[in-house]
């Protein structure tokens, strides 16, 4: 469940046909269309207000916003709010001799890319793996849009939860979780038994960022928030006033690090300054919004009768 940070674009369904793609072959570049993909359709959308803009949606829901030409521009409000926060903990403009950090990121859930593209951009060294599910669905994206090559940016097709639990300790200095199923995330991607897998692969002082998208009665919100509290010593959630409130459908961005967040000017100018002001709360906060609400587990194994 994605919300745009402006105005424009088609809501609905393009004009165009199903595209045939002959199987093995690799499209070589975007063109409007509904195109069949491994879990369903996905439909790629020609940005009416900006011309090199793409759209893309996934059985109906939009997913994902590409700018050919500028991987830095991302045009959903919740990935501009992980990128500053993610900015915040490693700043690209290093004053090191050596330059902007040499991350090493986690996607899971892949759309489009756009995030791992726009990292790319910011951290030319770094090393980021995008986590997809649907194969077909990221064989078109790899030829459509202008994603970097392996060992920079590499895509796995595989089962979030799968992959996350294959992967060695300590190898990862951010993990983001975007994965949805309708409007929510799946339940196995939630639970305190996955955020322990999470807590295992991430590097010290690493970050867990989670995209929560919920009703106004955020009940889902707040479950997230009190699992990952249960998980991480330290966290924030950043939205925009509205959805803190319970006033309308969205997005949340929430964190967990092994260490503090700090206090941020720059992150809180820089996140009210946005298309969509978005506020930060911190630990506290998080804790007093999640109080009182379960922590999610793993259901428990079937018992097995003499």
């Amino acid at each position: 469940m994605a919300k745009r940070g402006r105005s424009g674009g088609r809501g609905g369904r393009s004009t165009a046909g199903v595209v045939d793609v002959p199987k093995g072959t690799r499209p070589d570049g975007p063109v409007e269309g509904v195109y069949y993909i491994d879990t369903g359709d996905c439909e790629l959308i020609a940005d009416q207000d900006n011309s090199t803009g793409w759209l893309l949606k996934i059985n109906g829901v939009m997913s994902s916003h590409i700018d050919l030409a500028d991987p830095l521009f991302l045009d959903f409000e919740y990935m501009r709010w992980m990128a500053a926060l993610i900015e915040s903990r490693w700043p690209p403009s290093s004053a090191s001799p050596a330059g902007p950090p040499r991350l090493r990121g986690l996607h899971l859930g892949g759309g489009a890319c756009s995030l791992a593209r726009y990292f790319a951009a910011v951290y030319p060294d770094a090393r980021q793996v995008v986590v997809e599910l649907d194969g077909k669905l990221a064989e078109y994206v790899r030829g459509w849009f202008d994603l970097p090559k392996a060992p920079l940016l590499r895509l796995r097709v595989g089962e979030a939860r799968e992959v996350t639990e294959s992967l060695t300790a300590d190898t990862r200095d951010f993990i983001i979780r975007d994965v949805f199923a309708g409007a929510l995330t799946p339940r196995s991607l939630t639970t305190a038994e996955f955020n322990q897998h999470v807590r295992r692969v991430l590097a010290p002082g690493g970050l867990y960022v989670v995209n929560s998208g919920d009703a106004p009665d955020l009940k889902n919100a707040r479950e997230d928030a009190a699992t990952i509290a249960a998980a991480f010593e330290h966290t924030v959630i950043i939205a925009d006033p509205a959805m803190l409130k319970g006033r309308r459908y969205g997005n949340m961005v929430m964190a967990g690090s092994d260490v503090p967040f700090g206090d941020d000017p720059q992150l809180a100018r820089r996140l009210l300054g946005g298309a969509v002001p978005a506020h930060l709360w911190n630990d506290a906060q998080v804790r007093a919004f999640a109080a009182g609400s379960p922590v999610r587990h793993d259901p428990a194994a079937p018992s097995i009768a003499p």
